[in-house]
């Protein structure tokens, strides 16, 4: 029996979730998924829940990606986090690298997100 895991995914957008959700399901059967719609519901989630892997949409209402990511890095700082987002700008990239944040572009693909967990688990 392969290990379970828990991912947390925070985006605003339920197609995105369910789409990503999809991704991981089709590929990590066991894994335990969670979703959030926003930062404050992730928030309030990771304080009943430990997650391996957070999965954070940049740009969010209220808080975004950035500063969610923020959070939880230092409340959490050996998980595994990546920021998913279409934004691409190099500045972004540079901040949630400096956070300690992986990166994932938008539109998430099954293979994107496949072989990003992959290497994840490879270097756990």
């Amino acid at each position: 029996m392969p290990n379970t895991k828990s991912v947390l995914l925070v985006d605003d957008s339920k197609f995105a979730r369910l789409l990503v959700k999809a991704f991981i399901s089709s590929n990590f059967a066991n894994w335990e998924i969670d979703e959030a719609e926003d930062g404050a519901k992730a928030l309030e989630m990771v304080d009943a829940k430990t997650y391996d892997y957070m999965l954070v949409d940049f740009n969010m209402p209220g808080m975004d990606g950035l500063e969610l990511g923020e959070k939880l890095r230092s409340r959490f700082p050996g998980a595994v986090i990546a920021l998913l987002t279409a934004n691409i700008q190099q500045e972004i990239q540079n901040k949630a690298e400096n956070l300690g944040l992986d990166f994932i572009a938008k539109p998430p693909t099954e293979n994107k997100i496949r072989d990003y967990i992959m290497s994840r688990e490879a270097t756990r």
